[in-house]
């Protein structure tokens, strides 16, 4: 049985964070409800256990509680917030409504060095806090080793049961050492090695696909992007001819998408493969459309048509994948009031409706983008699809002002690849967030060779982001983007002015429509 560390579920929003922080220290975790009880935690024979944070108090009547037997299994644990205060409760402790919230930002004074959680690090850090409640009275056997400004038991410790509490969270970004915390914790006081990698990811949800699915048929709504590619190549390898991919081709796809996603899905992972060319269908209901929202509108309606169609093709199916992140969807357990609970209505597929009866297949819902981007390249996917740039749902529709012609379409789709291309040859396209081209509804005069022009214009956008939250344009390098312009009104018919887009976001957004 592989070393792991148990991490018990209170309804945070942060507990796939956790998770994340222990997977980066290439240690397995497993995340179970709050309330598993003590002897099936037992059999698992984890190193150690975290209690997450939660949204309840744990004086509430209703306060999601553990088995308290969690405290008399001989590991280590490791209490978070809500978590300190449920461990600080069942111990002795005491916990009360602070008389200042403590929110955001704070320093941590560490008081006591010897304590193993802060080993190697300075006395003083900065923590990230969100909390109302405080701990009043240590439990028995404890003793305060750090303190915050509003918190005299930030940290506490007891050393000869190997307990310990946080009243921050050193799982969030804003808690710069919170992973070294945590790889104190797993390492120093769990006793675990360094063992655990992607390709132990891929045997363990292999494991759990099969498991799910038995015999039975699953159908995978396949875009072409980052996050369904990897999904099918993950699902293909538990269960094989049982997945069925279905790839919809809605006319406003970039040039060479469609052949690119059937040779390597069909060609070479051997899948078993529809292809549903709608392209006339999407074009048609989309012709005279120039307003934004309702573009979008027919393009998801119209999806959702086209896939339902293409689902009866596919036979009897049981299983519905797609290749939702964590991201995507902050669900954690079913805590009444839990504001983690909320889902956001985000899927691959977009909003399916609900009379089709699948169960749903997500093997990558406990990950992030570069996490789904390093299990990619495990699988073997080539570098072009795992390193994909974001593309949105709508595709160039949302990336062509005004009326969406096919003539205007073929303007912008070479006008694109050129982008990319030039970008991909400059090693500047995996360097960058997205980077793509933008037909305005514009026409300019212009002078190409002894003759006068009227034709359109495109805009270039490339920024950097990390998460598409908050970007800022990018500095190219002038004969980077002199080439692009260049070769775009060289190579592209209709099209005798280039602008590059110098907007951030905020104010703008990434993309223009």
């Amino acid at each position: 049985m592989q070393e792991q560390i148990v991490i018990l579920d209170f309804g945070s929003q942060y507990t796939q964070v956790i998770a994340r922080r222990i997977r980066e220290c290439k240690v397995y975790s497993t995340i179970l409800p709050y309330d598993t009880p003590a002897e099936e935690i037992a059999a698992m024979a984890p190193m150690g256990i975290i209690l997450s944070g939660g949204p309840k108090s744990v004086y509430s009547r209703k306060a999601p509680l553990p088995d308290e037997e969690v405290f008399n299994l001989g590991v280590p644990v490791l209490g978070i917030c809500f978590g300190l205060q449920v461990m600080a409760k069942f111990l002795g402790g005491k916990v009360e409504r602070g008389l200042k919230r403590e929110y955001g930002k704070g320093t941590l004074t560490v008081k006591d060095g010897r304590c193993a959680l802060f080993g190697k690090l300075p006395k003083s850090l900065q923590v990230w806090n969100s909390h109302g409640d405080k701990l009043t009275k240590l439990p028995q056997g404890f003793k305060t080793v750090a303190v915050t400004e509003n918190s005299p038991y930030a940290a506490v410790e007891n050393r000869k049961r190997k307990f310990f509490g946080l009243q921050f969270h050193p799982e969030v970004v804003h808690t710069p050492k919170g992973k070294t915390i945590l790889g104190n914790f797993v390492h120093k006081i769990c006793g675990c090695g360094r063992k655990w990698t992607m390709r132990s990811y891929i045997d363990q949800a292999v494991e759990d696909i099969r498991a799910q699915v038995g015999k039975e048929h699953v159908i995978l709504g396949l875009s072409g992007g980052v996050d369904s590619s990897v999904a099918a190549a993950l699902i293909h390898k538990a269960i094989g001819k049982q997945l069925t991919c279905i790839f919809v081709n809605n006319g406003v796809l970039r040039a060479n998408e469609a052949e690119a996603v059937k040779t390597l899905f069909k060609n070479n992972f051997k899948c078993n493969f529809l292809y549903e060319d709608t392209a006339k269908l999407f074009l048609k209901k989309l012709k005279g459309v120039t307003d934004p929202e309702t573009k979008r509108k027919i393009i998801g309606n119209t999806f959702i048509d086209v896939f339902q169609k293409a689902t009866r093709k596919v036979g009897k199916a049981k299983f519905l994948a797609q290749g939702t992140l964590y991201p995507d969807v902050i669900e954690s357990v079913p805590i009444a009031g839990n504001p983690a609970a909320l889902i956001k209505s985000h899927h691959n597929v977009g909003g399916l409706p609900k009379d089709m009866k699948f169960k749903l297949v997500e093997p990558l819902r406990c990950l992030f983008k570069d996490e789904v981007r390093a299990l990619g390249t495990a699988l073997g996917l080539p570098k072009e699809v795992v390193w994909r740039q974001p593309f949105p749902g709508p595709g160039l529709a949302v990336r062509l002002l005004g009326d969406l012609t096919e003539s205007r379409l073929d303007i912008l789709r070479n006008a694109d690849r050129i982008v990319v291309e030039s970008m991909k040859d400059s090693d500047w396209y995996y360097k960058v967030w997205q980077s793509f081209a933008v037909l305005l509804p514009v026409k300019s005069v212009g002078v190409m060779g002894d003759e006068r022009t009227y034709e359109y214009t495109i805009a270039v956008r490339i920024v950097e982001s990390k998460d598409g939250m908050t970007a800022d344009w990018v500095k190219l390098p002038p004969a980077l983007l002199e080439t692009i312009s260049s070769r775009i009104i060289n190579e592209v018919d209709g099209v005798n002015r280039v602008v590059y887009d110098i907007t951030s976001k905020p104010p703008g957004t990434i993309e223009w429509e």
